[in-house]
């Protein structure tokens, strides 16, 4: 597998990573374009690309943070799901980054949920925070309940989430 920083918008991967977004994450869970180009201009996010065996298979949205990376998005997309690709993508991350939090929907919202809560699990991570929310992504656009998920636990969980929202959701 490797792992490819995509640093332009106009990278040709771009547009199709953010149909995939588009489509796989519910619009309250996601930018708009004109926010999602943006991304390229902050030097602490990094929009990962991940191929296998020549094929972009999926992507990542990471922001390094203080003492954490944040994930933001993972995804692999929908052709190639159900061949361990995500658990190779996660293996990558602990192997590169000590401190990994990310944010999951309930598992109790749907049958995806529980999986997606699973598969993290398997993986290496845990619960933190049930009473987790998400602020809204913009106008017209909901805060979410969510709970977040860490290969760790932190000693100051609210200094953790105050830094995601001062810095990713600002």
């Amino acid at each position: 597998m490797e792992f490819l920083q995509i640093i332009s918008a106009e990278d040709y991967r771009t547009e199709k990573i953010f149909k995939s977004y588009c489509s796989s994450f519910p619009e309250d869970e996601r930018r708009e374009w004109f926010q999602f180009v943006k991304l390229f201009e902050y030097p602490n996010v990094k929009v990962i690309s991940v191929l296998n065996q020549s094929e972009n298979v999926g992507y990542l949205i990471v922001w390094e943070l203080s003492s954490f990376l944040f994930v933001e998005h993972f995804e692999v997309f929908a052709e190639y799901r159900n061949q361990n690709l995500g658990s190779k993508i996660t293996d990558w991350l602990f192997k590169n980054f000590p401190r990994i939090i990310l944010e999951i929907e309930p598992e109790t919202l749907n049958e995806y949920a529980k999986r997606r809560f699973l598969f993290y699990q398997r993986n290496g991570f845990s619960l933190i925070d049930e009473l987790y929310v998400q602020p809204s992504y913009g106008e017209g656009k909901n805060s979410l309940n969510l709970w977040l998920l860490g290969n760790y636990t932190p000693e100051n969980l609210s200094q953790v989430k105050d830094e995601i929202y001062d810095i990713v959701y600002h």
